[in-house]
């Protein structure tokens, strides 16, 4: 297992180009939000404008929309109900992330169903929170594209039928290679999963420990993965980078709230490209 550290970062994250445009940036688009979860997909949606997405569209209730664009004014919406235009967004996207406030009622199958459906080969998926459940109860099929998963210990159980008390590290390769995804699995001191190698991240704080931390990493992820060179760069270096800036917060605040990280990803990413 490797150890992430500051260094990877440093060498990990871009400096943008002089001539560049938000289609260099990626393209993403966030499902989830019912009426009663709008909060984790505005939050996870947030997370990948500050961390420099080009352009990012979220698909939600429509009950959710005045409340995005207070937050986030710079990500466009759709209805996620509406299941043909959702599937024509898709195709215009470099990634999808589904699942924070998803819900797990028939709707929100039909969506996930609609999603993993529309996929191609050429493009990223993040399934987290409610998503999780759902591929896993339906028996959905393997997406075409690029699967990730970023389960925290209880969702883990869902996908690998172990518990906290029983995974390690050898079962959890072995259950990842059956998945046939990358998996980030959360936790005090967070587990990433590629093909090829296993990281393990700085350990957290007890500060983390409050709703939509998940869903604002999630977002990160996608963030970096739209940017940066290589899957395994934009991934680890989103990993660390909450976690830094939680580790950071917490030296003066008793809790670390999801939006104070959100609010500190683009500051914190330009000292890591000026590291002097």
């Amino acid at each position: 297992m490797k150890l992430l550290n500051e260094e990877y970062i440093k060498q990990a994250i871009p400096v943008r180009e002089k001539n560049s445009y938000k289609g260099n940036y990626g393209k993403l688009l966030f499902v989830g939000g019912n009426e009663q979860m709008g909060g984790a997909i505005i939050m996870s949606a947030s997370a990948a404008v500050y961390s420099g997405a080009g352009l990012v569209t979220v698909a939600s209730a429509p009950v959710n929309v005045h409340a995005l664009h207070t937050r986030i004014p710079e990500a466009m919406f759709i209805d996620m109900y509406d299941l043909d235009t959702l599937a024509s967004m898709i195709k215009k996207m470099d990634g999808v992330v589904i699942g924070p406030g998803l819900g797990r009622d028939d709707r929100a199958i039909d969506v996930m169903n609609t999603v993993l459906k529309a996929l191609t080969e050429d493009q990223f998926i993040i399934i987290d929170g409610d998503a999780i459940s759902i591929y896993v109860n339906e028996l959905l099929d393997h997406p075409d594209a690029q699967l990730i998963f970023t389960p925290h210990l209880g969702e883990w159980k869902t996908l690998s039928n172990m518990g906290p008390d029983k995974e390690n590290l050898q079962d959890n390769i072995q259950k990842q290679k059956e998945l046939n995804a990358i998996v980030i699995l959360k936790k005090g001191q967070s587990e990433i999963y590629f093909e090829d190698e296993v990281w393990q991240n700085i350990p957290g704080n007890p500060s983390m420990a409050t709703g939509g931390m998940g869903d604002t990493l999630a977002g990160m992820i996608s963030g970096f993965i739209g940017q940066f060179e290589t899957y395994k760069k934009g991934i680890l270096s989103a990993v660390f980078l909450h976690s830094k800036i939680a580790n950071t917060l917490a030296e003066t605040y008793y809790v670390t709230l999801p939006t104070a990280i959100i609010d500190h990803i683009p500051k914190t990413m330009k000292g890591y490209t000026n590291p002097n």
